[in-house]
Formats: structure tokens, sequence, C-alpha cells
């Protein structure tokens, strides 16, 4: 007896294990915290700091205060970049968004045939760098071009190959974002129009149109952003027509003035935060037109409206395939435009270049890392912040930090990284140019967008697991391995195909931190097609293509198999 009364007082209590899965789940939660503080102040925050630093000193680092600003807009030709700038943002967004919008519409509210077929063709420009439409335009309807007497005379190179350009890679973003907003409307809102009469166009104007507001005003604003952030399109077919982005790399690598390259930084910047600003605020805005009450709309069969979205659809599809399939017939011309046979020339890299085929294994093993280390940090990220118990500011803070990427355009980051990194005096200082830089690099350029995605994700989990995990005390970081990532799985899935299929197109952000041994292959379509080798430069999109269209073809497979195994409860 006195035997067992001794055992059970040595055993720890039910409290005290409980206490100890607190203070465990505590110690785990703070050591994220503060790595995840620490990191995000050294490669978003100190960067860009450093920048805003750069803008008001001159060539020695001594402050001069807005010298450098009043020296810009001092100059007709920087006023005419930012002219420029809005003018080609403006025309491609209201071109984009009438396509897109249309295309969408197609797609979701009326029974055309063949609808998989077009949302396939749609979506492909996402997987090709913005550089492939570039060069797919020159050869089309450059000097050289096949169709250039289409433009009845006009040149391509300016305002005319950077808009059709950058509809072409903007469109896919354009069009998932409405075609959610469309998707999903309420059946009984149509019944009424239909019991009062209205006519079908007035219905689209006080029905349809105002339902999808919001996610027009979301899509009006990224293709803007997107438009006057983009480096590559401008910089292959933009001739003397200048723009902010391309200035920015005239300053920083023709003329080496660092200092002007961050007084234009600082001016790219605003639009992008303004953009970034408003669309926050319509999100706020936004109210859910869709409850347990609704009935979700289904389109009837209506001839003539089908086959003239069948029609719209067709010529759209025709147009994104032609700018394709002319890059991938480029690629294999021989020598363009005297001799059109047919060959693996172009893709033996290292007869016009000295990287060889090494940009192309670069970009893998960048696309791969950004991939495994993003989604981890991410999605570790965005559980801390989210699901995590205590630490309050701490979190609200990281919260705030992770938003900032989405609203710095990528050369900006570069160039960010280069003043920050690029200085002997910082103990960092060994990161610069190396892989893990460019990694680092990517995975911050596109952090928002895979937080968000991971913050959606996590918010869906059912509140009744998460209770019985906490009822039966087991250890957050445990419930983390059993409930949540099993329950998480499609988010985290597709957060890594994100990272990896943009880290293979990124142009902008990496186009300053790259060295010898580790150019990416985006960047060696650039050097290129700079070189005049615009076949190879060809040959290597289309490789990027390829891959990233592989990539993901694996992701689809491998999600509709793990989402077997982990989301049957679902139903």
């Amino acid at each position: 007896m006195y035997s067992t009364i001794d055992k059970n007082l040595k055993a720890p209590s039910y409290l005290q294990r409980w206490a100890l899965t607190f203070s465990r789940d505590s110690a785990i939660l703070a050591s994220i915290l503060i790595i995840l503080t620490v990191l995000m102040g050294f490669f978003i925050v100190a960067p860009m700091f450093t920048m805003f630093a750069k803008s008001v000193q001159d060539i020695d680092g001594n402050f001069i205060g807005l010298t450098n600003f009043s020296d810009y807009f001092a100059s007709s030709a920087m006023i005419a970049s930012i002219v420029n700038t809005v003018t080609v943002g403006l025309i491609t967004t209201a071109i984009v968004g009438a396509l897109a919008f249309s295309y969408a519409y197609a797609l979701t509210r009326t029974c055309m045939p063949f609808k998989t077929f077009f949302q396939v063709i749609g979506s492909a420009p996402i997987l090709a760098p913005s550089l492939l439409p570039a060069i797919s335009l020159i050869y089309l309807f450059g000097n050289q071009g096949i169709a250039k007497e289409l433009l009845g005379g006009a040149s391509i190179y300016g305002v005319i190959g950077i808009t059709i350009g950058m509809t072409f890679w903007t469109f896919p973003h354009a069009l998932m974002i409405l075609t959610t907003a469309l998707r999903t409307s309420d059946a009984r809102l149509y019944e009424a129009a239909t019991v009062l009469k209205n006519h079908p166009v007035k219905t689209f104007f006080i029905v349809t149109l105002p339902a999808a507001k919001y996610g027009v005003i979301s899509t009006l604003i990224l293709v803007f952003t997107l438009v006057v952030c983009d480096f590559g399109v401008p910089k292959v077919i933009g001739g003397s027509y200048n723009v902010l982005a391309t200035d920015i790399f005239k300053q920083v690598v023709g003329q080496q003035n660092f200092a002007m390259g961050a007084v234009t930084s600082v001016l790219l910047l605003l639009p992008a935060v303004l953009a970034f600003i408003i669309d926050r605020h319509v999100q706020r805005k936004q109210q859910n037109l869709f409850d347990s009450r609704s009935v979700a709309y289904t389109p009837t069969p209506h001839k003539v409206r089908d086959n003239i979205c069948l029609l719209f659809c067709s010529i759209i599809a025709f147009a994104i395939i032609s700018v394709i399939g002319m890059a991938v017939y480029a690629s294999f011309v021989t020598f363009w435009p005297w001799n059109l046979s047919l060959s693996f020339n172009n893709y033996n890299f290292s007869e016009v270049s000295t990287y060889g085929w090494s940009p192309y294994f670069n970009s893998l093993t960048l696309a791969s890392w950004v991939a495994i280390i993003g989604t981890v940090v991410i999605f570790i990220g965005a559980y801390v912040i989210e699901k995590g118990r205590g630490f309050g500011p701490i979190r609200q803070l990281l919260q705030m930090i992770t938003i900032i990427p989405m609203a710095v355009p990528g050369i900006v980051l570069g160039l960010g990284y280069i003043f920050f990194f690029n200085d002997i005096n910082n103990p960092l200082n060994g990161l610069y140019a190396t892989m893990l830089l460019l990694v680092v690099n990517t995975v911050v350029h596109y952090y928002t967008v895979g937080h968000m995605t991971a913050l959606t994700a996590l918010k869906q989990l059912p509140a009744e697991i998460e209770a019985i995990s906490a009822s039966i005390k087991m250890p957050q970081y445990k419930a983390f391995f059993v409930i949540t990532l099993p329950i998480c799985a499609p988010a985290i899935m597709d957060i890594a195909a994100y990272l990896f299929i943009n880290a293979l197109t990124t142009t902008s952000a990496v186009v300053f931190l790259y060295a010898t041994d580790t150019i990416p292959a985006s960047v060696s379509v650039l050097n290129m097609d700079d070189a005049g080798q615009t076949g190879s430069a060809a040959a290597m999109a289309v490789m990027i293509l390829v891959t990233a269209a592989t990539a993901k073809i694996v992701h689809l497979v491998a999600a509709s198999f793990i989402n077997k195994r982990t989301q049957a409860w679902r139903q």
C-alpha cells in the first residue's frame, strides 16, 4: 500500500502534464516567431529600407535629401517614362479587363461546348515567361515577321508590342479571378429578373455585373500592377519606348547610377502600393452574396448566345495558340528568315552562349529549392500566425510584414537586395550572387500569394477537430502533423506548384542577383535576345514553358492522388 502511494506521489499529475505540454508549445511557438521575425527583417524590411536610404544619398553615401528626385523630374526623358508607363498600364488594363471578363463569362454563364479546352488554353500563358510573347511577336510582326503587313505599316517595337505582349501574359491572371467571381451566383436573382420581364442586357447590368464588381475591380488593379512592374516584355520589344521598369535596368546595369536607380524604384513602387491599398479597401467592403439559402445558378442553353461565345473564345484561343506556337516553331527554324528548314540547332545552347545548358539546370535547381523551402516556411509561418496561442502583437506584426512583398515589384525587390547584400560591411555579404540568395529572393517575391493561400486553408479547418485536439490536451505541434497537414494537403500542393512555376518564369526579381554559375534560364533568354540570338532565346523560353507545363501536370496528378487519401472527411 505504501509503495503504491509513494509511486503515485512521484508520478506527474494531470495538471503537471498539461502545464508541461503548454510550456513546450509556447517554447516552440516563440522560437518559430523569433526566427520568422529575424528572417523577415533581414530579407524583406532591411532591403526596402536600404533602397529608400540610397535614393536620398549621393554616390559617396552622403545624405542629400530630395536632390536626386529633383534631378529626376528635371529630365524630360524621365517624365516621358512615367507617362509611357501609365499609358501602357491603362490601355492594357482596359483591353485585358474586357477580354478576360467576356472569356470568363463564356466559361461560367453559357452552355457552349469545349469549356475544358478553352479553360486550359486560357490559362496556358501563365506557364510561360513574359519574354516568350515578346519574342513570338517579333517573329510575327517584327521587321522580318511573317505577318507584319497586318499592322498596316505600324511598328511592333514600342507601345503596340508592349500592349499585345502584356495582354497575352496578364490574361490568365485576370481570367482566374474573374472565373471565380462569376462562377458562384444566386439563381433566385435571375428568376426575379425573368418574372419582372427584364431584358437580358438589363439583367446583366443589374444582377451579373454588381455581383462580380469586386472581382472586376481586383482584376483591373492586378493587371495594372503587373503591367507597370513587368520588365521582360518592354525590354525585349519596347524599342525606344522607355518605361520605369526598363529605366531601372538601364540606370543600374548600363550607367551604374545606383542612386538614380533607387529613385526610379521608389517611383515605380508608388503605383504598385496605391493599387494594393485600393484593392485591400475593396476587399474589406466585399460581402458574401451567396449563403446557405441561395440556389446556385446553372446556365440554360441559348443557341445564339452560346454560338457567339464559342466564336469569341475560339478567336482568343487561336491568338494564344498562335503566340505560343510561333515561339515553338521559331525555336526549330535553322536561321530565320533565310533558312526555314527545321532543326535542333537553336537548342544547342553551347554554340551561342558560354553558359550552355547550365542556366536551364540552374532554373530547375532554383525552382525546386524555392518550392521546398518556400512551402515549408510559408505554411509554418501562416500556421503560427493564424493558429498560434499567445504572442498576439508579434503575430500581428508578422502578418503586416507578409503583405509587403505583394506591393513590391520584382525589379525593385532585386535592386533592394543589391543595396543591402552587396555591401562589404554587411555580415550577410557572403550570400550575394549565390543560389541561396536567388532562392530567398524568389520566395520573398511570391510570399504573399502563398501566405494568403495557406491562411485560406487554415481558416477552413473544422472548429470541431481543433476543439477535440485541445480537449484531449494533444500538444499543438503534434496536432499540426497529425491533423493540420493532412487536411491542408491540397493547399500545400498548390503553394508548392505556384512557387515552382513562378521560380521558373521569373526574370525581374533575379536579373540583378545572379553570378556566372547561378544564371537562371529566364535571364539567359534575355541575354541571348540582347546578343541577337533570338532563335536560341525562343528555344530556352520554350524549354521553360514545357517544364512548367510538365510540373503543372505532375501537380494535378499528385494532388488527385493525395486528395483521395486525405480529403475523405469532406464527403
